[in-house]
């Protein structure tokens, strides 16, 4: 899986114009699968997110999960995370998982979070989706579970 999270003020979600989702101060996280993940890689990202400390304290340092804060979480599907632009000049999307396959991992991933004790909202899979995201720090975290997992 590939995990783009960002440290948001707000963020929201829209689908044919109606907003389908919004939170306040938390993380907007994009969530991409390959057709190798499996649940472990789904419920490993979904831990490692929200624990990640990425928030500031009363010192200013990010020292804070996104658990400790109490922040929200929208998570989107973004197949388009798996893009290799390698060759020509359009990108070749293989490198995802088939839609049932990520439809499942995605929900599994929301549904870990929400577990965790965090708001969630979520997109519409495979939904043509307007997402804005008012990125605070900026932060944006990247994760992968080919290269960041322990014992992949």
């Amino acid at each position: 899986m590939k995990i783009v999270a960002q440290r948001v003020s707000r963020s929201s979600v829209a689908v044919d114009g109606k907003m389908i989702g919004e939170i306040g101060p938390g993380m907007c996280i994009l969530v991409g699968v390959a057709p190798e993940d499996t649940e472990r890689e789904a419920v490993w990202t979904a831990n490692r997110i929200t624990d990640l400390r990425i928030f500031e304290d009363q010192d200013g340092k990010m020292n804070k999960s996104l658990l400790e804060v109490g922040g929200e979480a929208l998570i989107i599907s973004q197949f388009t995370l798996y893009a290799d632009c390698r060759k020509g000049r359009r990108p070749s999307f293989s490198g995802a998982a088939s839609p049932g396959a990520a439809e499942a991992l995605y929900e599994l991933f929301a549904k870990r979070v929400v577990e965790r004790g965090i708001a969630v909202r979520t997109g519409v899979f495979g939904a043509d989706m307007r997402v804005e995201i008012v990125n605070e720090g900026p932060v944006t975290i990247i994760l992968d579970t080919a290269t960041d997992m322990p014992h992949k």
